[in-house]
C-alpha cells in the first residue's frame, strides 16, 4: 500500500530522515523496511544532484521518497518533483495561501502552475502521460507547522485541498514562542494539542518525530495512536549505535 493511501486511511506508516549525502545511506535505510524516507535539504548540505541520486535508490527499493525543502520555493519544488520525488515536506507554513502555493507548485495545470518538462520523473519523456495522471492523484504535500503565527490560520492551512498531512516542528515552534527546546512546557503542549485536534477534525494526519532512535518511545507513540511517524534520522542512529558500543567497551577498561 502506498503512502498516499496510508495517510488517507489513517494506517500506520513509519519513515525516517536522511541528512548525510551518500547513496549507501539511502540504500541501507530503504532496504531496512521503512515505508518512506525524507531527504532533508533544509538542514543539510545535500545538493540537488545528490538528492536525485538518493531519490532514485529509495524509489527503486520500493520506498516512498520525500524531500524537505529549503523553503516554499516553486522553482525548487519543480526541480525536486522532476527528479522523481513522490512528494514534498514544506517548512515554516504560516497561512492557507502558503499552503495552497505549495500544492499548486507540485501540480501541473489546471490543478496547479508547475512548469511542464521532461526529466527523470517523466521517464525522460517516455512516460510523460502516465506521470501527468500520477501527479494529479498521487503526489504528496506535507506542511510543517513550526511557528506560532501558523496558529492564526491553522484550519485554513490544513483545509487546503491537496495537503495530505502535517509535521510539527518542535524546535522552531518552541523558538517562536520564546521557550526554545522546552518540550514539556505547558504552553507548547497546549499548542501541540490544538494542532492535533484541528488535524483530527479535518481528517489530516499529523506527523510526529521520534528524534532519538529509542524503541520504547517509538512503541509509546504507536500505542498513543500516532499513524505518521518519523523514526529518528540517519546521523542520530549512527551516533547512538556507536556510543552504545563504545560504552560496552569502556565498561571493560
Amino acid at each position: 500500500m502506498n503512502l498516499k493511501k496510508r495517510l488517507q486511511e489513517g494506517i500506520l506508516s513509519v519513515g525516517s530522515w536522511i541528512s548525510l549525502a551518500h547513496p549507501a545511506h539511502a540504500e541501507i535505510m530503504a532496504k531496512s523496511g521503512f515505508d518512506w524516507l525524507a531527504l532533508d535539504m533544509e538542514h543539510s548540505v545535500i545538493s540537488l544532484a545528490e538528492a536525485e541520486a538518493m531519490i532514485r535508490i529509495i524509489e527503486l527499493c520500493g520506498v516512498t521518497p520525500l524531500v524537505r525543502l529549503t523553503a516554499n520555493d516553486p522553482n525548487q519544488i519543480k526541480r525536486i518533483m522532476d527528479s522523481g520525488a513522490h512528494g514534498i515536506i514544506v517548512p515554516m507554513v504560516k497561512s492557507a495561501e502558503e499552503s495552497q502555493a505549495a500544492v499548486r507548485a507540485v501540480r501541473y495545470p489546471p490543478q496547479g502552475n508547475r512548469s511542464v518538462g521532461l526529466a527523470r520523473a517523466q521517464g525522460y519523456g517516455a512516460r510523460f502521460h502516465p506521470y501527468r495522471e500520477w501527479q494529479a492523484e498521487q503526489s504528496i504535500v506535507i506542511v510543517q507547522i513550526e511557528h506560532i503565527d501558523a496558529m492564526k490560520d491553522l484550519k485554513g492551512i490544513l483545509s487546503v485541498d491537496g495537503v495530505d498531512g502535517y509535521f510539527i516542528g518542535p524546535y522552531d515552534l518552541t523558538g517562536s514562542m520564546g521557550i526554545t527546546g522546552q518540550f514539556n512546557h505547558p504552553d507548547y503542549l497546549a499548542v501541540v494539542n490544538e494542532i492535533q485536534q484541528t488535524g483530527k477534525a479535518l481528517g489530516k494526519p499529523g506527523g510526529i518525530h521520534v528524534i532519538e532512535p529509542n524503541l520504547k518511545e517509538l512503541r509509546s507513540r504507536i500505542e498513543e495512536g500516532h499513524r505518521f511517524i518519523a523514526y529518528s534520522v540517519d546521523f542520530r542512529i549512527m551516533d547512538v549505535a556507536c556510543r552504545e558500543g563504545i560504552a560496552v567497551v569502556q565498561s571493560f577498561r
